[in-house]
């Protein structure tokens, strides 16, 4: 049997079965084996602090600070998730678990958005203020960007491939803490603490699948560690491999008109002097056969064409295809006089595919759009969408992306005095990123049209085509004959070398003051290089791609103080100064931390923190050269404003291919500059309680952002019909970017021709809003120990000002404001005996609708998981993702119908895994 069939056979009952499982254990009274630690949803720092041998409490360094300190809470909020909780609270992996955070407000392109630039990886943006603003390191240090940029235009770190297997915990830090770590750090910090120590050799196994179909997936994990005299280290390896999902498996957007939306096009014959469909040969009879036998006569109001409501679903993934191997390794050798030699290293490896739109050919794409056919005498436009079955294996029109990364990190650490501790290091990180896309011939032409006859006086071709052929599917050796493939191969890296020493400076009646001095050296490019043949005439429709490459040079000198005031009062400050030299240009920064932690009593905390940061203008912005091209699919949302027709229903909405554009970048940008506040209070009166409320808010001046086409054409029609100001500055700056054919012209009348996009410093970005947690822990005598664990979080304030004298409202709550306003985690813990059952809860705030003419109401998710210690060093385990079997529908949504990059459409899906500990 299938693994989804038996996976989805256990899930149907899931709901019911979670119920049985969390009961039926109270009557079991073994206690002979240690049961797992209960597993909490990610809450503010309250890691255990561990034990000096003599006793007392050792430092540890927390996320924020390179100081080490006693207490877990500080001046700045640190929210921590546990490697061990990833699979216990419900997460499909790592990135699922980060992108579930609270603070984790803002709307990312996943492997579910389809189209985009980075379909292989997946982002998180804190407090929704873009995946470039987060900082995300590995054991604290930085590791190598994403080659490809984010939306085309930013940096940013890759989180789908990170492997669980050796991960301690993840520290998230809200706010700006660039005069800790440096560029990038304006939204928070990202913290993945891999494991220092590990005993024995441990086996994870575990398999899955969605109940709905597609999506099986299988992960296999060793990990271990060993101490030979003097050396010792850890090591650990993690295979896994997934299924993609696709939107034909799912019902609901099984099929584009299953809301009242025409068919798309599959074959289409225009008569390009009226713009209305010649009507069909046969009546579409000859394509009947294609997409499923879904194809058909669709009279539309310029005329009939052949078309499917399958066209699109047939060949969109909704889940990637991946297939990963991830290692890690640690040493460290003993040297005398307290200095050891340590190397840590990271490498991976992924192959991902995926499928957003089959082939589709137009007739003269890359000239005028038409052809005079000899055998009609009219200027026509063809067009073809191909289908599976002319395919043989739809497969064979997936993308690939092969990734390989690595980060290794060597050095000496050790002791100056009894006080000070000191580390140097030098690290590398690289990033390889290898693609292939599939793309027809440029002979396909003359598949369809037959050999060009000649040439009219004003240039338009002349072919003598046949119709019939047309609408004739193609054999798979025909197809074959016109299918080819584009390379293309990207790579970022990043290396640096650092000296760093913190420790006791003097004595204060107070307290030791403490400090930590850091001076870094680096340097980090990035290389994209697509397939020269693009541009060529080798590939149908294509343009010139252009290498971009680009590095630059990074230096840095920070110090940090830990003062305390008083027994109740501790400051903390930080600086740093940072320098970057690129494109023949320097450009440097120096930001500042200050805090203050008063403890009253010893059960309570006060904080305050303010902080500056700054980004030096991603290297994508800065190198990009002029590029030319189109984009996949465009919505001309003036035209359908114009026809008073709403965009779902429009003719002018998702044309594909879309409009042209021309995008540049440029070495003047400035940096951008942040600005962050927090005030806090942390309640911790006994050991099994605590809570917290934190109120922030970040600036940022200078944002460097990219035009985005699609909002520059929504502008442009709220500037065009009155919806916004037309003397304003974005709808001045909206209308000169978009060029259209005139009015009366002879074809295509008022249609886009042109959009130019580029990076610019907008004026402002800002918002606030607060956190608020909770724990509780409690141990009965007949009904084992309960733990339940809650954090929300609110955006109350969010203002986007892309020029200065435009107007700067508070967008949240209004329709312009496109992430989510509130989100809450909470998860019920329940261990008894050898027994430990976790139900996870997920609130996620209004969201807008896809016609922006309302909101989407608040949406729950649950995860569970059951575990069950069979012997002291083996344990089996149960997870259900998605308990209740729900998808968040859109009934405003244009196809696929659901709220894309918001919410995933898999369904309910779940694993069975096995450890074991040698």
């Amino acid at each position: 049997m299938p693994l989804n069939s038996i996976v989805a056979c256990a899930l149907r009952r899931s709901a019911l079965a979670a119920a049985l499982t969390a009961a039926w254990p109270v009557l079991a009274t073994a206690q002979s084996a240690t049961p797992p630690e209960t597993a909490t949803a990610p809450s503010a720092a309250k890691t255990p602090t561990p034990a000096a041998e003599d006793g007392t409490l050792a430092p540890v360094v927390v996320t924020g600070s390179r100081i080490s300190r006693i207490r877990d809470e500080g001046p700045s909020p640190v929210t921590i998730l546990k490697g061990e909780d990833i699979d216990r609270l419900g997460y499909r992996n790592v990135s699922d678990a980060l992108a579930g955070l609270t603070e984790n407000t803002g709307f990312t392109q996943g492997e579910d958005f389809g189209n985009t630039f980075t379909p292989a990886a997946n982002a998180i943006s804190l407090r929704g203020l873009g995946p470039n603003h987060t900082l995300v390191l590995v054991n604290g240090r930085r590791v190598a960007d994403y080659p490809s940029p984010y939306n085309g235009s930013v940096n940013f770190v890759n989180i789908a491939n990170i492997p669980s297997a050796l991960i301690d915990r993840i520290e998230v830090l809200s706010g700006g803490a660039s005069a800790v770590y440096g560029s990038d750090a304006i939204a928070g910090v990202v913290n993945i603490v891999l494991k220092r120590h590990v005993e024995g050799v441990t086996v994870n196994l575990r398999a899955g699948a969605t109940e709905r179909g597609g999506g099986e997936n299988a992960r296999a994990q060793v990990t271990g560690g060993f101490e030979t005299g003097r050396l010792s280290g850890i090591y650990g390896v993690e295979f896994s491999g997934r299924q993609p999902i696709w939107s034909r498996q799912r019902d609901f957007m099984a099929d584009s008109t299953a809301q009242g939306a025409a068919p798309g096009v599959v074959v289409g014959r225009r008569n390009a002097s009226t713009g209305r469909y010649i009507d069909p040969v046969d009546g579409c009879d000859n394509s009947a056969g294609l997409f499923e036998g879904s194809t058909s006569a669709y009279t539309s109001r310029t005329g009939v064409y052949c078309g499917s409501g399958r066209s699109s679903p047939s060949y969109w993934t909704t889940q990637t295809g991946n297939r990963s191997v991830q290692a890690a390794a640690a040493l460290q050798y003993d040297l005398t006089n307290g200095l050891a030699l340590f190397a840590e290293g990271q490498f991976g490896w992924a192959h991902t595919e995926n499928n957003t739109r089959g082939p589709s050919w137009t007739s003269q794409a890359a000239g005028l759009g038409y052809f005079r056919n000899a055998n009609t005498g009219l200027l026509e436009t063809w067009s073809r969408r191909l289908a599976p079955e002319e395919l043989g294996d739809i497969d064979r029109f997936n993308r690939i992306w092969q990734d390989a990364t690595h980060n290794v990190v060597v050095g000496v650490r050790g002791e100056l005095s009894k006080t000070w501790n000191f580390e140097l290091a030098a690290a590398s990180a690289y990033y390889l990123n290898r693609t292939t896309t599939p793309r027809l011939l440029a002979s396909v032409e003359q598949l369809f049209l037959g050999p060009q006859l000649g040439t009219e006086a004003d240039g338009t071709p002349i072919f003598a085509a046949d119709p019939a052929r047309l609408y004739t599917p193609l054999t798979a050796q025909e197809f074959n004959s016109v299918l080819g493939k584009s390379k293309g191969r990207n790579n970022s890296w990043n290396q640096q070398v650092s000296a760093s020493a913190s420790g006791e400076w003097l004595q204060l009646p107070a307290g030791p003051l403490r400090a930590a001095l850091v001076a870094e050296a680096g340097k980090q490019g990035f290389s994209n290089v697509n397939d020269p043949r693009l541009g060529q005439g080798v590939f149908y429709n294509t343009v010139e791609s252009p290498a971009i490459r680009g590095a630059r040079d990074r230096f840095a000198l920070g110090a940090e103080l830990n003062t305390p005031i008083t027994q109740q009062l501790t400051a903390t400050l930080a600086a740093r100064h940072d320098r970057y030299h690129f494109a023949g240009r320097n450009d440097a920064s120096t930001t500042y931390n200050a805090g203050l932690e008063f403890r009253p009593v010893d059960s309570l905390l006060l904080r305050a923190q303010q902080s500056t940061s700054f980004r030096a203008p991603d290297m994508n912005y800065v190198f990009a050269a002029q590029t030319r091209g189109y984009y996949s699919s465009s919505t001309d949302y003036y035209r359908c404003a114009q026809a008073g027709i709403p965009t779902a229903q429009c003719e002018y909405a998702d044309v594909s291919p879309g409009f042209n554009f021309v995008r540049t970048g440029s070495s003047n940008l400035k940096s951008e500059h942040g600005r962050s506040w927090g005030l806090g209070v942390v309640w911790q009166p006994t050991s099994s309680f605590d809570a917290s409320l934190d109120l922030w808010k970040i600036r940022i001046e200078d944002l460097v952002t990219d035009l985005s086409a699609d909002q520059v054409l929504r502008d442009e029609a709220d500037c065009r019909t009155g919806v916004q100001n037309a003397e304003s500055p974005t709808c001045v700056d909206a209308i000169s970017r978009v060029t259209r054919n005139p009015a009366d012209a002879l074809l295509r009348p008022g249609e886009v021709t042109l959009v130019r996009v580029n990076p610019i410093n907008a004026a402002r970005e800002s918002t606030w809003g607060f956190d608020v947690s909770a724990r509780y822990s409690w141990t009965t005598q007949d009904w084992g120990r309960w733990a339940v664990n809650a954090k929300y979080t609110e955006v109350r304030d969010y203002r986007y000002q892309q020029f200065s004298g435009d107007s700067n409202p508070n967008l949240v709550g209004t329709p312009d404001f496109g992430d989510w306003p509130n989100r809450f985690n909470a998860s019920l813990n329940w261990r008894i005996g050898n027994w430990t059952h976790v139900l996870a809860a997920q609130r996620n705030g209004k969201i807008v609708r896809e016609d922006q003419a309302g909101f989407l109401g608040s949406y729950w998710n649950f995860n569970a998981s059951t575990a069950w210690q069979v012997t002291p060093r083996t344990s089996v385990s149960l997870t259900v993702n998605n308990l209740l079997d729900k998808v968040r529908k859109d009934p405003s949504a244009t196809w696929p119908f659901y709220s894309v990059g918001y919410y995933l459409p898999y369904g309910r899906q779940g694993w069975i895994e096995l450890e074991h500990r040698f």
